[in-house]
C-alpha cells in the first residue's frame, strides 16, 4: 500500500509510464527493448544514491555545515555559508540531497538567530545555488550523469564545458548576497542549532567515503559500473540493509519509463522526424522551454534521442532548471520544507522564487547566446 501511495504521489513517474505504455501500442515489445535502457547510468546513479544516504545517515554533511557556521559572525557570512554549502555541496552529493540536508538546517539556524526575515531569500537562493552548482560535475544531478555517459565526454571536457556557467552562477549568487537586508548585523549561532558532533560512526564514515571514491572511479570509467555496484551492494548489505532501501527507486523507475518511451518513439519514423526537426539546431532553447513544463530530467531523457548537439542539450537542461517551480524537481523540496512551517507565506515564497529564477534564467540565456555568437 505504501508503494502504491508513493507511485501515485509522483506525477513524473506516472507520466513516464503512461507514455511508455502508450508507446507500446506503436511498437510492440521485442528484444530491442533491452537496448533502450542505459544500465550504466542507472547503476552508477543507484550506487551514488546509496553511498550518499550512508554518509547522510552519519550526519556528515550537517557536521560540515555546522563547522562552517561556527565561523560566521555577521548575517552576511551566515547567509553566504548556508547558500554556498548548497552550491558546492551539490557538485558532489547532488542538488536533491544538498537541499534535503541544508534547507531544514537553514530554517533551524535562522530561527535560532532570530533572523526569520531572511528565510525566503536564503531558501530561494539555496535552491538556485543547488540547481546551478550541480551543473559543474557529472554526478551533480541525474541529467548530467546520463548525458556524460551518452556523450562519452572526458571529465575535463565536461567540466570545461560547464565551468564558465558555474563561475557565472557563483558571481551572480555572491552579488545577490549584497542585496540581503541587515547583512552587516551580528549573529550568534545557538548551540541548539548545532548537530551533535558525536553522532555517527567513524568507521562507517570511512567505509562510505571509500565507497564514494569507488563510485567516482566508475563515473570516470576507470572501473566497470557493475563492479562498483556489486561492491557497494555487498558492503552496505553487511553494514546496514536499511540504507539500500533508501535509494530513490522512484527516480530509477522514472528513467526506465522514459527510456522505453523515447526508444519506441525513435522507431516511429514520422514522429522521430518531427521531433528531430524541432530539436535539431535548437537544442539549448528547446530544452530550456521543455524544462519549464516537465522539469529538466524528463526533458533530457525525451530530447536526447533527437538532439544532434548533445553539448548544447547539456547546457540547456541545466539552465532550464531555473524558471518555474517545477523546472527542476529539486526546487519542490525547498518549497515543501518552507511551506511545512510557513504555509501562510507560500504565495510570497512563490513570487520571490519565480522573480529570482526568471532573472537568473534571463542572464543565462543572454550570456549563452553571446558566447555562441562570439564562438
Amino acid at each position: 500500500m505504501n508503494l502504491i501511495k508513493k507511485i501515485k504521489s509522483d506525477p513524473v513517474l506516472c507520466i513516464a509510464w503512461i507514455l511508455a505504455i502508450c508507446s507500446m501500442f506503436l511498437v510492440k515489445p521485442d528484444k530491442e527493448y533491452a537496448g533502450y535502457i542505459d544500465f550504466r547510468s542507472l547503476g552508477i546513479l543507484w550506487g551514488l544514491m546509496v553511498v550518499i544516504q550512508g554518509l547522510k545517515d552519519n550526519a556528515v554533511f550537517e557536521k560540515v555545515g555546522n563547522f562552517l557556521l561556527g565561523k560566521a559572525k555577521l548575517s552576511f557570512q551566515l547567509c553566504a555559508a548556508l547558500i554556498f554549502m548548497c552550491f558546492f555541496g551539490s557538485m558532489l552529493i547532488t542538488n536533491d540531497v544538498a537541499l534535503i540536508t541544508f534547507v531544514p538546517f537553514a530554517v533551524l539556524v535562522l530561527k535560532n538567530c532570530n533572523r526569520e526575515d531572511l528565510l525566503i531569500p536564503v531558501i530561494v537562493f539555496q535552491t538556485i545555488a543547488a540547481n546551478l552548482g550541480s551543473m559543474a560535475t557529472p554526478i551533480g544531478n541525474p541529467q548530467n550523469l546520463y548525458l556524460y555517459g551518452v556523450t562519452g565526454m572526458s571529465i575535463t571536457q565536461f567540466i570545461g564545458t560547464m565551468m564558465p556557467y558555474t563561475l557565472l552562477s557563483g558571481i551572480l549568487l555572491a552579488f545577490c548576497l549584497l542585496l540581503l537586508p541587515g547583512k552587516r548585523d551580528k549573529v550568534s549561532v545557538s548551540q541548539e542549532a548545532e548537530v551533535v558532533q558525536k553522532f555517527g560512526s567513524r568507521i562507517q564514515i570511512a567505509v562510505y567515503g571509500a565507497l564514494f571514491v569507488i563510485a567516482l572511479l566508475a563515473v570516470l570509467r576507470i572501473i566497470p559500473w557493475y563492479i562498483m555496484a556489486a561492491i557497494i551492494f555487498v558492503v552496505v548489505l553487511g553494514m546496514n540493509i536499511n540504507i539500500l532501501l533508501r535509494a530513490d527507486y522512484m527516480l530509477l523507475l522514472t528513467f526506465i519509463g522514459f527510456f522505453i518511451f523515447t526508444g519506441n518513439i525513435a522507431r516511429v519514423a514520422v514522429v522521430k522526424d518531427f521531433l528531430s526537426g524541432v530539436t535539431s539546431g535548437r537544442e539549448f532553447i528547446v530544452s530550456v522551454v521543455a524544462s519549464q513544463f516537465i522539469s529538466n530530467v524528463p526533458a533530457t531523457l525525451m530530447l536526447s534521442g533527437f538532439a544532434e548537439n548533445l553539448q548544447e542539450l547539456l547546457i540547456g537542461v541545466n539552465a532550464g532548471g531555473l524558471g518555474t517551480l517545477i523546472a527542476s524537481m529539486a526546487s519542490l523540496i525547498s518549497f515543501k520544507f518552507f511551506t511545512a512551517s510557513y504555509k501562510e507565506s507560500q504565495g510570497k515564497y512563490i513570487l520571490y522564487f519565480t522573480l529570482a529564477n526568471v532573472i537568473f534564467l534571463a542572464v543565462f540565456i543572454a550570456v549563452h547566446f553571446i558566447v555562441t555568437a562570439l564562438g
